[in-house]
């Protein structure tokens, strides 16, 4: 069967999640080059899913970057049991291999595998139970350089939403690299492990939650595998009948972490790795050499006034954070560094901001909320972005601490508009 459009539209954010951008929400919101590192991890789905209520910088798909508002929101045995499909049915072969197996590179020849061949595979490797709302997407399709399938499983003790994903990134495609454990101050979750694998993949487990605020009971465990073959496959499951907007049908979700692993490193899905199509080689932005988060943090270090020292520190391109204590709590700071010479200043998110001698324009914010957050950020003549964010609290998901961002809106805009930012050519 071909996959609807909505499918579609759930496999797009899974797999791409465009630089894992928050949609820019207003003015008021913050722009961000990347979200404590989930910025290209957990792909599954928007970066407004993922990190719920965090107030986070996050990078948007073209690049810009913007404070946002709270935006409504990541994890060898054999399974447990066939599913309602058998692998005959999926003309795959389902089977248990608790390492991932890479497959050669794709051939022209290489036949595409359906949706109704990817959802069987799936459903004979999970739980036997009933299935409902079950949905595939194959390779030969309008899926371009995706494949899945998503179904409703009750296996006796209550629904669960469970979704597959492939896609096949290309040599230097970031996300083969990306695989860390998010950064607790901005994603809350009870378990987490990334195991470097044999061929130079990994395998990331992750046991959290739909919304990392707490607004909502309803968990979110999922399994990432990336592959030197450039295989990335994700594995996602919830604890209620749908990802958001329905009450929670069930202590956990229905697969162990054991069970994750078996499914997502399962030979069945050499085949779809395969028969997708060879990733197109990326293309050059035009841009300066981007920083790198421990650049940031050296540099943005040395611009703190005298008594702070960063600590818990965490960072990715073009993104960092890190949280000081002035004797009156934690206070998270965090900053984008971005090269937006090629950008225009997107929904003028600079405008009637303050305008220095040397043309760098300045805008400060202050977001009210539990916790409240300031802004400043600055934009150069030359496109040098530097956008630095102040918490009143250790982290966006940490209730209030102290009744103000341990630095003033002047020291954030001495570290905003320091000479020592400088495009990388």
């Amino acid at each position: 069967m071909s996959a609807p459009d909505s499918f579609e539209d759930d496999l797009l954010h899974a797999m791409t999640r465009a630089g894992d951008g928050f949609r820019p929400q207003g003015p008021e919101g913050l722009a961000a080059g990347g979200l404590a590192r989930g910025r290209r991890r957990w792909r599954r789905r928007s970066a407004a899913a993922v990190v719920g209520g965090a107030a986070a910088l996050a990078l948007v798909g073209t690049g810009a970057v913007y404070l946002t508002d709270r935006s409504p929101a990541a994890s060898g045995v054999a399974p447990a049991g066939g599913g309602a499909a058998t692998a005959s049915s999926a003309s795959l072969t389902p089977g248990s291999s608790p390492t991932a197996s890479p497959t050669p590179a794709a051939s022209p020849g290489v036949p595409a595998v359906s949706g109704d061949e990817v959802l069987a595979a799936f459903r004979a490797l999970l739980p036997q139970g009933q299935v409902s709302g079950a949905d595939g997407g194959g390779t030969g399709g309008g899926m371009g350089e995706m494949a899945g399938a998503r179904l409703v499983l009750d296996d006796g003790k209550g629904k669960a939403w469970i979704t597959i994903s492939f896609a096949r990134t290309a040599e230097d495609d970031p996300r083969r690299a990306d695989s860390d454990c998010p950064d607790r101050k901005i994603i809350r979750y009870d378990a987490c492990t990334s195991t470097p694998l044999p061929d130079g993949g990994a395998l990331t487990l992750f046991q959290g939650y739909e919304y990392p605020d707490g607004r909502a009971d309803t968990k979110w465990w999922s399994a990432r595998l990336t592959g030197k073959d450039g295989r990335l496959i994700e594995l996602s499951e919830w604890n209620s009948e749908a990802q958001k907007g329905k009450p929670v049908s069930r202590p956990t979700p229905p697969l162990t972490p054991e069970q994750l692993t078996a499914v997502v490193t399962d030979k069945s899905w050499d085949r779809v790795i395969a028969a997708l199509p060879e990733p197109a080689p990326p293309t050059p932005s035009g841009r300066s050499t981007p920083y790198t988060g421990q650049e940031i943090l050296e540099t943005a270090g040395k611009l703190l006034p005298a008594g702070l020292k960063p600590t818990e520190a965490d960072g990715s391109e073009g993104y960092a954070n890190f949280v000081v204590n002035d004797g009156k709590g934690r206070s998270m700071v965090e900053l984008n560094v971005e090269d937006w010479s090629r950008n225009p200043d997107a929904g003028g998110l600079h405008a009637g901001g303050e305008t220095l001698p040397d043309g760098t324009k300045v805008v400060v914010r202050k977001v009210p909320g539990n916790p409240a957050r300031w802004v400043v950020d600055a934009l150069r003549p030359d496109g040098m972005r530097v956008a630095v964010g102040a918490y009143n609290s250790g982290g966006p998901n940490d209730a209030t601490s102290r009744t103000a961002p341990a630095l003033t809106v002047d020291q954030m805009k001495m570290i905003a508009t320091s000479p020592r930012w400088k495009l990388k050519k």
